[in-house]
């Protein structure tokens, strides 16, 4: 993330930084999902923040993003040294 930011603006919690499989709905009830895209999740407040320039270059301004879990990526790269 371009912007850091380290803790939730709302509670001021730690947000967990990873990347997120993600889907956005747009005002038209259109769907867009983001696959391994970099953000910071709340875990409180369950809000999930991405770079505002990520954000821009996906043109996603006009979405909300409606779920997020995160990425096999991660999970994998976590459980890798466990793999022999």
């Amino acid at each position: 993330m371009s912007v850091r930011r380290d803790r939730c603006p709302e509670c001021g919690r730690l947000l967990h930084e990873s990347r997120f499989d993600t889907t956005f709905r747009h005002p038209d009830g259109s769907e867009r999902i983001c696959l391994d895209l970099a953000g910071g999740l709340c875990q409180s407040c369950n809000q999930l923040y991405v770079d505002p320039a990520t954000i821009e270059l996906l043109d996603l301004r006009r979405g909300r993003c409606v779920f997020a879990i995160e990425s096999d990526s991660v999970l994998l790269a976590r459980a890798a040294p466990f793999a022999d």
